[in-house]
């Protein structure tokens, strides 16, 4: 059986000898400790670019060997939620296009699968639209997730109304927002695929909703699903937005196919820490980062350990 790792391959091992992940200024804590601490634990796992990756990749194939596959990832996200108590499992986009499984069947089988391992949310990443518009509202009655972008206006589309800017989810008295946000289509997708579906710059957009969420809303945390991209020299991108960025805790990319072996620290525009991270393509890994809140709901700490599936 393949290996299924953590990014980081120590954290990886310390889950399963049974102990929960090592926070800075803090020994393993178990739940006993965290209750008599006043402190919750929240998992957040996600993925990216899936690619209809169904199964794992061939045993002949010359980079990823039997990795992947949505069973190992399913096996690995159930034994998570039996150790932890509040977990988010989400996706930053483009679920199809890559194997034979996604010519047959559209899309039905992935939100079908994502459905069963009970995904949250997801965004829009650009080969979503590879079947065109009006095939991922076709494929939406199989998903039981949410979808969330904030800078597509869909209204003259048949996806109007059925795209949510946020989410906001609450696990055990925290508030966790969650945003999404896509890459720009024109010159990347043919525009009889997203027909007259309107890009908008996602920065000022992102901040907006990160403030509705956190100041107005309430919310103790604030996640964006981002199909831009790690890096890119010309056109926006997560860590050319991050720095830009108020209110956003954690950015979870997409688009760019990146491995990160840890989420990366970014001082937004105001100073404060917001993470990015992403965990490469096609359900190799499987992101992991847990975030501590203390009694009156403030952030404390983080501890990543993302996974090789």
């Amino acid at each position: 059986m393949a290996e299924f790792k953590y990014q980081n391959r120590r954290d990886f091992l310390k889950y399963f000898a049974g102990t929960t992940a090592v926070l800075a200024g803090f020994p393993a804590l178990s739940k006993e400790i965290l209750v008599k601490k006043d402190l919750v634990k929240l998992t957040i796992l996600y993925t990216n670019d899936i690619h209809s990756r169904i199964e794992p990749f061939p045993s002949n194939d010359p980079k990823y060997a039997d990795k992947g596959g949505f069973a190992r990832r399913s096996a690995v996200v159930e034994s998570i939620r039996k150790e932890s108590d509040n977990v988010l499992l989400l996706d930053a986009g483009d679920i199809f296009q890559g194997t034979p499984y996604f010519n047959l069947y559209q899309g039905e089988l992935e939100y079908k699968l994502m459905s069963l391992m009970k995904y949250d949310a997801t965004t829009i990443g650009n080969h979503d639209f590879d079947l065109g518009i009006d095939n991922i509202t076709k494929q939406m009655p199989h998903a039981t997730f949410s979808f969330i972008n904030c800078n597509y206006d869909f209204s003259n589309t048949s996806l109007n109304n059925k795209i949510v800017p946020y989410k906001i989810f609450e696990k055990q008295g925290i508030k966790i927002g969650v945003l999404g946000y896509g890459v720009e289509l024109e010159g990347l997708v043919d525009k009889k695929m997203y027909k007259d579906t309107v890009y908008q710059n996602p920065l000022p957009i992102a901040n907006a909703t990160a403030k509705l969420l956190k100041l107005d809303l309430g919310c103790d945390y604030v996640i964006a699903l981002s199909h831009l991209g790690f890096k890119d020299d010309k056109k926006i991108s997560d860590m050319s937005m991050a720095p830009q960025t108020e209110n956003i805790d954690l950015i979870i990319g997409g688009h760019s196919h990146t491995f990160l072996e840890h989420p990366i620290k970014v001082p937004n525009r105001v100073g404060k820490e917001v993470y990015v991270t992403q965990v490469g393509w096609a359900g190799i890994w499987l992101g992991k980062l847990d975030v501590y809140f203390s009694q009156n709901n403030k952030k404390i700490s983080h501890n990543s350990g993302n996974r090789k599936i």
